[in-house]
């Protein structure tokens, strides 16, 4: 992977690089991006890491992550197996249910609807 570009805000990679990366055909990544079963995050560097972005490719079962600078220069690439986790129930103090996060009572004081 030598090279990201940065289109008018969009960010291209060529698919045929993060599909080998993660162990699919071109054709297969772009089925499941479509399906929602591969996913991304891009993250723009703040202070030291200014001037760099980082981003990622989540598979079911691998992770392919890509450090590059605003020229677009691949700096690191990593890959590792990867285990999606389903969310766990957030637990109110006190109880041994899960709870959805609406339930938890405000420590935050009145709100405007109050």
């Amino acid at each position: 992977m030598e090279r990201i570009r940065f289109d008018g805000g969009a960010i291209e990679v060529d698919a045929a690089d993060v599909a080998s990366a993660l162990g699919l055909s071109p054709d297969a990544l772009r089925a499941a991006m479509r399906a929602g079963e591969i996913t991304t995050r891009v993250e723009r560097g703040a202070d030291a890491d200014a001037g760099r972005w980082r981003l990622t490719f989540f598979a079911p079962g691998r992770r392919l992550r890509l450090v590059v600078d605003d020229a677009g220069r691949v700096l690191t690439t990593s890959i590792a197996d990867h285990v999606r986790r389903a969310p766990q129930a957030a637990v109110k103090p006190g109880s041994e249910e899960g709870v959805a996060s609406d339930e938890w009572p405000s420590t935050l004081g009145p709100s405007e609807n109050d």
